[in-house]
């Protein structure tokens, strides 16, 4: 039965007419480009504007490579296939390179006690330990991150509505616990900034040789039988539209994206617009804590409550689903399929394990991680271990009892 319960592989094929695909496809690209230029025409409306567009080419490679941390670790773990976990590596020593050199820039001399704007640099204690386990165990029992989620979102996944509802309902739970934390142990936890204890190059240095290492040690144990990246098709609309993308393409994609993103609009992250709305909903409700003390004043993926209807994260998650929805259509992978028992209570289980991770580090896999270790963050490496070993220790009990589905 756990058997089951797993995410469907998708295929290129389809019931769906391919014409009528790829229409539907080209009339959602149409309407995010339009809805790019409507925004950008709006009085200060640049940022909304490219917030929307970098959330579709996010959703886009995401989609078409089938980027996933959790997907990734996995197929290391039972097939002991690394392409993944390389191409993780690989967005991470681009976004590292790329981000070093906007920041840089922007503040020429690290060793004062300025950190760079809006950088994801979060406390480095256990409670950033429990957070990443807890987030690592999440995306185990739900079967994918929540970036994964969002763009399984727009391939008719059963259980990413359930995850992300779930997710909402974590943040709310982070919430509740975020003052006894903050109190006990957030509130004199050191916030470790590489660059200013290593200046810009010995930061930088020290993060390509980790990425390397770790690399060089996954290649090292690179089974023989691993099957080889089809070759790609001569066609290349084909290729870019239909087929999937080798995983070292979607790697460099998330990278540049991320080192983008920062110049331009700020770090990537996919949960400060649902940690902000549960907030919101949750006050409103008379659900929280008079006040959450400290909350606002650290770096990550802010959940302040925001009156506007439209913010840069909202519109960054419209456009990953969005374009993840049409690139799904286009190859055929979109199969929506009717939930399962199995699928809901996974969902739901895990989402609130994914949201409570994200709530309480301060981001999640995209906010914490990716773009923490990007700015040189020492919050962003912790992040990663724990939340690797959750995602291990949970996948690995989880089969043991016949609770999650096997390789």
């Amino acid at each position: 039965m756990a058997a089951s319960l797993a995410e469907p592989d998708l295929g290129a094929g389809s019931s769906q007419s391919p014409l009528l695909r790829a229409a539907i496809a080209a009339l959602i690209a149409f309407g995010l480009l339009a809805g790019v230029w409507a925004l950008s025409a709006g009085p200060g409306g640049s940022k909304l504007a490219l917030s929307l567009a970098f959330g579709g080419l996010f959703g886009f490679a995401l989609q078409r490579s089938r980027f996933c941390f959790a997907c990734h670790w996995r197929d290391l773990l039972d097939k002991r296939d690394p392409r993944g976990v390389l191409a993780i590596i690989l967005s991470l020593a681009v976004g590292i390179a790329g981000t070093t050199v906007v920041i840089g820039a922007w503040l020429p001399d690290p060793s004062g006690t300025r950190l760079p704007p809006d950088a994801h640099i979060g406390p480095v204690s256990w409670v950033l330990v429990a957070a990443g386990l807890a987030f690592g165990a999440g995306m185990a029992i739900s079967g994918s991150c929540i970036s994964a989620h969002l763009y399984r979102l727009g391939e008719g996944s059963p259980t990413a509505p359930f995850a992300l509802l779930g997710t909402a309902i974590g943040f709310a739970v982070g919430f509740w616990s975020w003052n006894p934390l903050y109190l006990a142990t957030l509130s004199d936890a050191p916030v470790v900034w590489l660059p200013r204890h290593l200046g810009y190059g010995g930061a930088l240095l020290l993060g390509l040789a980790i990425l390397a290492g770790l690399a060089l040690l996954l290649l090292a144990r690179r089974p023989t039988d691993v099957a080889r990246p089809p070759v790609p098709a001569p066609d290349p609309l084909r290729a870019v539209f239909v087929e999937r993308w080798p995983a070292w393409t979607g790697g460099l994609a998330i990278g540049a994206l991320a080192t983008m993103a920062y110049l331009r609009i700020g770090p990537l992250g996919v949960t400060a617009e649902i940690g902000s709305r549960t907030r919101q909903a949750a006050a409103a409700l008379e659900l929280l804590p008079q006040r959450l003390e400290g909350l606002d004043t650290f770096r990550g993926c802010a959940t302040a409550v925001r009156d506007a209807l439209l913010t840069p994260n909202g519109l960054f998650v419209a456009g990953l689903v969005l374009a993840s929805l049409a690139g799904a259509l286009a190859a055929g992978q979109f199969r929506p399929e009717l939930p399962r028992a199995g699928h809901v209570v996974r969902g739901i289980v895990g989402g609130v394990l994914l949201g409570w991770g994200a709530m309480v580090g301060l981001g999640c896999s995209i906010g914490t991680l990716l773009s923490g270790i990007s700015a040189g963050a020492l919050s962003g490496w912790v992040f990663a271990v724990a939340m690797f070993a959750g995602a291990s220790v949970t996948t690995a009990l989880g089969r043991r009892a016949r609770l999650l589905p096997g390789p």
